[in-house]
C-alpha cells in the first residue's frame, strides 16, 4: 500500500511536472526549481526508500526533516536505526542534524525557498499536480489570522508529541521492561503520537492537504499545517537574508502578483508600496515574478546591513513625485 502511494504520488509530480515545463518553459528559475523538487521526490523520497531495505538499512527519505518528519523520536524508528549498524546510526544522526542545524542555516542564506520550493516533496506535489488551483488560495485578512494561529499550533502540538514520544523511546531503548515510563504527566506517549499521526499526518496533510485543491489551493497544507514550514517561517521573519524586493513606481495594479500566490499574500499592496515582501509564509516559489508584466519583484539574498529589510523605501510616481524627490 505504501509502495502504491509513493508510485501515484511520483507519477502525478512528474506528469504534472511536465506541464509546468511547458508552461514556464520562457523561465529559467521555473524550470530549474521544478526540476529539482522531481529530482529529489524521484530519487530520495522514492527510489532511495525502496533500495535501503535491500540492504538492511531504514527505508529513510533523507531530505526529510523534523517536525514534518514527525516519528523521527519513535521508539520503533530510532530502535530501527540503531539496530543498523553504523549506517543506520549515522542516517539518524544526519535527521538530527538537518533538523537543528542544516534547516536553520540554510533558511538564513536563502530563506525557506530552499526548501519548500526546491526539496519537499510536500511542496512539489502543490506546485506541479495542484499548479492549476492556485489562484484559489484565499486572500482574506481573516484567512492570514486563521493560518497562523492553526500552523503555530500544529508546531506547538509537534513539539508537544516529540517530547513525549522521545521520552518514550528513550525508556524504551534503555529500560524497554519498564513499559510503565509510557506515561509522562499522566498521559500516554502512545496516545499522543497515535492522535498526532491520525489527525495532522493522514487527515490533515494527507486528505485535506492534497484532496482539497480544487477546494483550498495548492498549499493548504504548506500555508495552515505544516509544523516545519512554521519552523522555518520563524528564522525566515526575523533572521534570513531573503526577501522579494519591489518597485512601486513600475507597478500597474494589475493583481496578477496577489491572485496567482499560493500562500494568501497580497503581493500587489507590497508592490505598490514599494516594500520589501518578509513574510513567514512566503515558500518563495517566484511565480509572482514571472506572472509580473513589469519585472516589479526580484527574489533576492542581501545581507541586511542598514536594517532595511522590512521598510519601505521611496516610491516615486510620475514627474511630479520625481521634482518633489529631488527638492527634498
Amino acid at each position: 500500500m505504501v509502495f502504491i502511494r509513493y508510485v501515484l504520488y511520483t507519477v502525478s509530480m512528474s506528469v504534472m511536472g511536465i506541464r509546468m515545463f511547458i508552461k514556464y518553459r520562457h523561465n529559467r528559475y521555473q524550470i530549474v526549481r521544478t526540476a529539482s523538487v522531481l529530482f529529489f521526490q524521484i530519487i530520495f523520497a522514492f527510489l532511495l526508500v525502496e533500495i535501503l531495505p535491500l540492504f538492511d538499512l531504514p527505508a529513510m527519505d533523507l531530505k526529510n526533516a523534523w517536525p514534518l518528519d514527525y516519528d523521527m523520536f519513535f521508539d520503533w524508528n530510532v530502535k530501527g536505526h540503531f539496530d543498523s549498524g553504523t549506517v543506520g546510526i549515522f542516517m539518524f544522526v544526519w535527521g538530527v542534524v538537518l533538523s537543528l542545524i542544516v534547516i536553520p542555516v540554510m533558511v538564513y542564506f536563502y530563506g525557506k525557498r530552499w526548501y519548500c520550493s526546491w526539496v519537499c516533496g510536500c511542496g512539489g506535489l502543490a506546485e506541479t499536480l495542484g499548479d492549476p488551483y492556485r489562484q484559489l488560495s484565499d486572500k482574506r485578512l481573516i484567512t492570514w489570522k486563521i493560518e497562523r494561529w492553526m500552523i503555530y499550533g500544529v508546531f506547538l502540538f509537534a513539539i508537544i508529541m516529540t517530547i513525549f514520544a522521545g521520552y518514550h523511546s528513550y525508556n524504551e531503548v534503555n529500560y524497554p521492561e519498564m513499559r510503565s515510563k509510557d506515561v509522562l504527566f499522566g498521559m500516554s506517549a502512545y496516545n499522543i503520537r497515535e492522535w498526532y499521526g491520525f489527525l495532522i499526518g493522514s487527515i490533515f496533510a494527507g486528505v485535506i492537504g492534497t484532496g482539497f485543491y480544487p477546494i483550498l489551493g495548492n498549499r493548504a497544507w504548506c500555508r495552515f499545517g505544516c509544523p516545519l514550514a512554521a519552523y522555518m517561517g520563524i528564522v525566515q521573519r526575523f533572521k534570513s537574508r531573503f526577501r522579494i524586493t519591489t518597485n512601486g513606481g513600475q507597478c500597474i495594479s494589475c493583481g496578477n502578483c496577489s491572485t496567482y500566490c499560493e500562500q494568501g499574500i497580497d503581493v500587489r499592496a507590497y508592490a505598490q508600496k514599494g516594500q520589501n515582501i518578509v513574510r513567514a509564509s512566503c515558500v518563495g516559489c517566484g511565480v509572482c515574478s514571472a506572472v509580473c508584466p513589469r519585472g516589479v519583484l526580484n527574489l533576492e539574498n542581501a545581507p541586511n546591513t542598514d536594517g532595511s529589510r522590512m521598510e519601505a523605501p521611496e516610491v516615486i510616481l510620475g514627474n511630479e513625485g520625481l521634482k518633489e524627490f529631488l527638492n527634498k
